[in-house]
């Protein structure tokens, strides 16, 4: 077995199934495609997909498996190769950072300002997505770091350190009637429709618990994983 039959069996499960597309996206044929993923199969002794005529339709059970484990032996393929280009040449190289919109948007600017003041040869690169999909990133090793909400440190195989605290605030228009009070609470809060963030993200979930501990069910009319949008 080897690296290229890992390679033509993933690109078929993301190619829906389809060699001829495998094929393409990897810039070989799509016999050579088949014949690989054959004889992988003959060395196993296993299925792999399951077939309709020539057509490969699905994973078999144990080919789901396979592919997890060709998954895993792949991204660890791709890390070999960042460690030994970061060690060839320790002042350059990529640096990946999976974070969230609002982290992208307000918190890495200065950060990232310095640090390529400091390593001019590092190529950045950001991957923005929610919490899950961050903290997926960088499990699977598609990520050197992440930044995001206290959500990730759920993650197994993570481990999360504190960097800053923040807050929630509520804003209004400068018409609304909750700028008349002097002390706004929850109840008060919970009268009108809100706006706020997707239940993906950390913060969410303390608004959440925020309401239900004083027995309210806010409206809320509309969800968003961006600040700005929210804005």
């Amino acid at each position: 077995m080897n690296l290229h039959q890992f390679r033509f069996v993933r690109e078929a499960v993301r190619q829906n199934f389809n060699l001829t597309s495998a094929a393409k996206a990897l810039f070989t044929s799509q016999p050579g495609v088949s014949k690989a993923i054959i004889e992988l199969e003959d060395e196993l002794g296993v299925e792999i997909f399951r077939r309709h005529g020539k057509r490969i339709r699905s994973l078999t059970e144990p080919g789901k498996r396979i592919l997890t484990s060709i998954e895993r032996i792949l991204d660890e393929v791709e890390t070999l190769k960042r460690v030994g280009k970061d060690f060839a040449s320790q002042d350059q190289g990529s640096f990946v950072i999976a974070t969230t919109h609002t982290q992208a948007r307000y918190a890495l600017p200065k950060v990232l300002t310095e640090f390529t003041k400091r390593f001019p040869k590092v190529r950045v690169s950001i991957q923005q997505g929610n919490p899950t999909q961050i903290a997926e990133l960088l499990a699977h090793d598609r990520a050197d770091i992440a930044i995001a909400t206290e959500g990730i440190a759920n993650t197994p195989g993570i481990l999360a350190l504190p960097g800053y605290q923040w807050q929630h605030v509520l804003m209004v228009p400068l018409s609304h009637p909750l700028l008349n009070q002097a002390n706004i609470t929850l109840e008060e809060i919970a009268k009108y429709p809100l706006i706020t963030y997707d239940r993906a993200f950390a913060g969410r979930s303390k608004i959440d618990a925020a309401f239900a501990q004083r027995n309210l069910s806010p409206d809320i009319i509309l969800e968003a994983i961006d600040a700005d949008v929210i804005k």
